[in-house]
């Protein structure tokens, strides 16, 4: 028989018991909830990653587009040699698919403006670190570093005034040797004995052109800069190794060199073309040593008397060279004016004249007769003469890309060089690692298109 006293005993215990089992349980409960919150929040984490990867992979593809986009456009220009017109072909958040790209370029302007300005940049509007011999007026140069680019190239040991050749590479740690050789790519120039950071990049850090925020802070952040509201850039961005044009007409005949001292087949050109007239341009005495000078000479001839325009007409089948190509002139048309202030007969004192008058006069700049209408005295043409051209065979491509949502920002900067017709892409460069190249406005512009969607 139970007494009393058992059954209490015996309820305590069933309740000990079930108060055990419910703790359980609630731990147990716990545990689960916990585990499926912890892989609910690695499947959001993964689910963002997965996204974040497709943005890159369609910013790497919206790149490709542009490049073939690119190619397409150069493949098509109305007039080959010339740079094709912004209004002809699209720059500036292009869609491909769910992915955009951008062409960062330079804008044609005396200021540098606080946002990026889109289109392609031409390689004949730079100096040729191969050629130019004159370096002095672009930004932050000095004599020394110009005499070690010299030095650099050329095929010799011999030092140049203010120069560096093996003995300086070899005291250097860690020691190298002077390439003596040209130039294979502009990034070469870091190699080059004095090449600091502020001489090759100035203020603008990461190439875009732009005066983005943290190059206008003074020595709050990377690049240190006078925080002047001013962009000064640094050498990367007038020059270059890739400029040259082929001695062929549009029909890919040789071109007639106006310097030879057999001046026959210019002489049978000419006649042609203009009749009884024609033999008389070329009663200049002496020869060219240009097509500007030969256009000055035909012009001022006494009974010749060539006019711009019928310069015009026969231009194309004209070159100053037996070569079968050109290397390295600069095109007046394009030319920033520090660039034209390098070229000698030119210099500071006609560069900025040439600049202001293109811009005034853009229907005369076909060929390169227009330049004498600024270069007034011989001394000044046949220095020049030799290192311009109104023509552009390379062009610079800096393409931005970005996927959905603003995400997967890629940068990618190529040169595709048309001189032989069919564009090629002679170089590729990843700038991603440069971080944001495409100014404020145009993420603030993604940013509201996202929150819209």
């Amino acid at each position: 028989m139970t007494t009393p006293a058992k059954a209490s005993s015996a309820r305590h215990a069933s309740k000990r018991r079930s108060a055990s089992v419910l703790i359980i349980v609630l731990w147990v409960t716990f545990g689960l909830v916990s585990i499926a919150l912890y892989f609910a929040h690695a499947m959001v984490l993964e689910l963002r990653a997965t996204d974040n990867r497709v943005a890159d992979t369609e910013a790497d593809q919206a790149i490709e587009g542009a490049a073939r986009y690119i190619t397409y456009v150069l493949s098509n220009l109305e007039e080959p040699g010339f740079m094709p017109e912004l209004q002809t072909y699209e720059r500036e958040a292009v869609p491909v698919g769910d992915a955009t790209f951008w062409l960062i370029g330079r804008a044609d302007q005396d200021t540098v403006q606080d946002q990026p300005f889109f289109c392609l940049i031409d390689e004949a509007s730079k100096l040729n670190l191969n050629v130019a011999t004159n370096f002095d007026y672009l930004p932050r140069m000095t004599p020394e570093f110009t005499a070690a680019i010299t030095d650099w190239r050329d095929p010799d040991d011999t030092v140049g005034p203010s120069g560096a050749e093996a003995e300086v590479y070899s005291r250097l740690r860690p020691p190298y040797k002077c390439k003596n050789a040209p130039f294979e790519t502009v990034d070469e120039l870091r190699l080059v004995y004095g090449a600091h950071l502020d001489i090759l990049y100035g203020e603008d850090s990461n190439l875009n052109g732009v005066l983005d925020l943290n190059e206008n802070d003074g020595n709050s952040s990377f690049p240190d800069d006078n925080r002047d509201g001013r962009l000064d850039p640094g050498l990367l961005d007038y020059v270059t190794v890739y400029s040259r044009e082929l001695n062929v007409d549009a029909l890919g005949n040789k071109r007639i060199n106006v310097t030879a001292s057999d001046d026959s087949a210019l002489r049978d050109l000419l006649t042609k073309q203009f009749g009884t007239r024609g033999g008389q341009m070329l009663a200049s005495p002496g020869r060219p040593n240009s097509l500007l000078d030969f256009f000055i000479r035909a012009r001022d001839s006494r009974e010749g008397k060539m006019t711009a325009e019928e310069f015009g007409e026969i231009a194309d089948q004209l070159c100053a060279s037996d070569a079968r190509t050109t290397n390295g002139l600069v095109n007046v048309n394009t030319a920033t004016v520090e660039v034209l202030s390098c070229i000698p007969g030119i210099g500071s004192d006609h560069a900025q004249e040439l600049v202001s008058y293109r811009r005034s006069n853009p229907d005369k700049l076909k060929n390169i007769a227009w330049v004498a209408d600024v270069l007034t005295d011989q001394a000044s043409v046949r220095a020049a003469g030799p290192w311009i051209t109104v023509h552009s065979y390379q062009f610079m491509a800096d393409i931005a890309a970005v996927g959905h949502h603003g995400r997967g920002y890629r940068r990618v900067r190529f040169i595709f060089d048309t001189s032989s017709g069919t564009p090629k892409i002679v170089f590729r460069q990843d700038l991603s690692h440069m971080g944001w190249a495409l100014g404020t406005q145009t993420r603030e512009r993604i940013l509201l298109a996202k929150n819209l969607q």
